[in-house]
């Protein structure tokens, strides 16, 4: 998944790579160019500073060995708990909450196998796996990618590997910012750009105190971005007992693997990128064109809803967006009943409607929410957006969102209240089904503002990767997420081939659903074979 994040432009840090590495001028593109910023960070400051996995005192973390057992004590949520049951079972790597002080605070990630079902001696080694988000599960996505592909080779040759990342679900501690409570009454508003509601010069103060609070401590919140838990990978690898990593990560997934590569390039053996987020564009492009994305596949969902003579957008897909705003923009004073003492308000509807948009088999289930609402019912477009973000039906929220925000806090630098106003005001531009229709200036605050640490991925990332493997590359043309370009331009950094998939959703290799992609996957993790150049599937 690839959700809204926050953080402005800023310069590549110097690359802890062993490996030659060379830093490329950011590049601007279309309505984003007005954003252009002074700030910049020339190098990572926080808790995720340098250095590699070479720095005395690790030898104790690569050495250890996982004791995996049964899941009793693993999963934040009763749904999670059902899933981890056997043949999964889980174990907890240790590494530092500071790779400076390898000596210091020590913190656990929690990890999911499926043991490989085939001839031992036919074993390869683990695939180890990561969603996306940044916040998602990779335990989770372990028992869903083992089901998706349970007649698969792949089960056979690998362990199939998931773990939340640092700060995320079972791992400790966690990133806790919200009861379930004020989740249930959409009191957060720091996930979506174009969110409503004012923001004081308080409130990024406060957030990152209860986020302090909730999380243990100033230390946790300042040490959960990418570059940290990409030298977690490598002492998972280390502790897996695999020489070399095969890794299949999916949107923000492609974020982690290309910082991996960067960092850690002559440890990988394969390594699918499917969903690639640019790791050359600044923030302000990044969402821009996400929300171009999203834009896109709206009109599309409206032109397929405008065939039926009920379609609660009209007949007419010209004037869908001008419609969706009459629907949704009440709600920021008077939300709507939504079933169970819940309400559905402005940012829960367009939160949730986003959130269909990243799968057209999702399109039907939002328009029969629309027309649910129309007749004042928003319980529909709530579920969606619960289940995206992460809710059990047993009413239990996940910390997806919550660890959503913290990673991205820690990944990009922040936004001063003008250039937030100026981003917020491109994004009604480029994607007017989200507007809101009132004044952002004075009242936009960017939620990361007051959160403990530096910044430290470093804009652009993984530039001129040099020694890696032959690597897959999965975009999805008319992905709303994580745009179709974008493949090619990491592609061009490391090394990958493209492998074009036509079609309308975000992502598509881990979840199984079409034969010609599982097809390359397979003979690619297995057999480290490539799709021929300019190979194409289609959805």
């Amino acid at each position: 998944m690839a959700l809204f994040d926050p953080g402005p432009p800023v310069d590549r840090p110097a690359s802890p790579a062993r490996r030659r590495t060379t830093a490329r001028a950011g590049v601007a593109f279309g309505a984003a160019a007005v954003l252009a910023l002074s700030a910049a960070c020339t190098g990572p400051t926080s808790a995720e500073s340098e250095p590699g996995p070479s720095a005395a005192g690790l030898a104790v973390y690569y050495g250890q060995k996982l004791s995996f057992g049964p899941c009793t004590d693993f999963g934040t949520t009763p749904g999670e708990k059902k899933q981890y049951v056997a043949p999964f079972e889980c174990a907890r790597l240790k590494v530092p909450l500071d790779y400076r002080d390898p000596k210091g605070r020590t913190i656990q990630v929690a990890v999911l196998r499926l043991r490989a079902q085939g001839d031992p001696g036919q074993r390869i080694g683990s695939l180890v796996l990561n969603p996306g988000g940044p916040g998602g599960s990779g335990m989770t996505q372990a028992t869903a990618f083992s089901a998706a592909y349970a007649k698969s080779p792949l089960l056979r040759r690998f362990d199939v590997v998931g773990f939340d990342p640092r700060g995320v679900g079972s791992s400790t501690p966690a990133i806790s910012c919200f009861t379930d409570a004020e989740r249930d009454r959409g009191e957060d508003r720091t996930t979506l750009l174009a969110s409503s509601g004012q923001w004081s010069a308080e409130d990024p103060r406060r957030l990152a105190e209860r986020c302090a609070k909730g999380s243990g401590g100033t230390g946790i919140l300042s040490a959960v971005g990418t570059r940290n838990v990409a030298r977690d990978l490598d002492v998972l690898r280390s502790a897996l007992g695999d020489e070399k990593l095969t890794f299949a990560g999916q949107s923000y997934g492609t974020r982690l693997g290309a910082v991996y590569a960067e960092m850690f390039g002559e440890n990988v053996r394969a390594m699918v990128l499917d969903g690639v987020t640019d790791p050359t564009l600044e923030n302000p492009q990044r969402r821009l064109t996400q929300q171009a994305g999203f834009q896109q596949n709206f009109e599309k969902l409206a032109a397929s809803c405008a065939a039926s003579r009920d379609c609660p957008l009209g007949a007419d897909p010209a004037r869908a967006t001008a419609v969706f705003q009459k629907l949704v923009q009440p709600l920021i004073d008077e939300p709507v009943p939504a079933g169970k003492g819940r309400t559905l308000n402005f940012n829960q509807a367009t939160g949730g409607v986003t959130a269909g948009l990243y799968y057209p088999e999702v399109w039907p289930t939002i328009i029969k929410g629309l027309t649910q609402l129309k007749r004042g019912d928003g319980s529909q477009i709530l579920k969606v957006g619960d289940v995206f973000g992460g809710r059990d039906p047993s009413g239990v929220w996940t910390n997806f969102l919550e660890a959503n925000l913290a990673v991205n806090c820690n990944d990009e630098v922040r936004r001063t209240p003008e250039e937030e106003a100026r981003l917020r005001a491109d994004i009604a531009r480029t994607s007017p089904f989200v507007a809101t229709g009132r004044n952002v200036d004075g009242v936009t605050r960017d939620a990361c503002e007051s959160w403990p640490g530096e910044p430290s991925l470093g804009i652009p990332y993984a530039q001129d990767v040099e020694g890696l493997p032959a690597t897959l590359i999965i975009s999805v043309t008319g992905d709303p997420a994580t745009p179709y370009a974008a493949g090619k331009v990491l592609a061009d950094e490391i090394g990958g081939t493209v492998l074009t998939v036509e079609g309308a959703r975000h992502t598509v290799a881990q979840e199984g659903v079409n034969p010609c992609v599982n097809a390359a996957f397979t003979a690619y993790l297995i057999d480290l074979k490539v799709p021929a150049q300019g190979q194409r599937c289609r959805l």
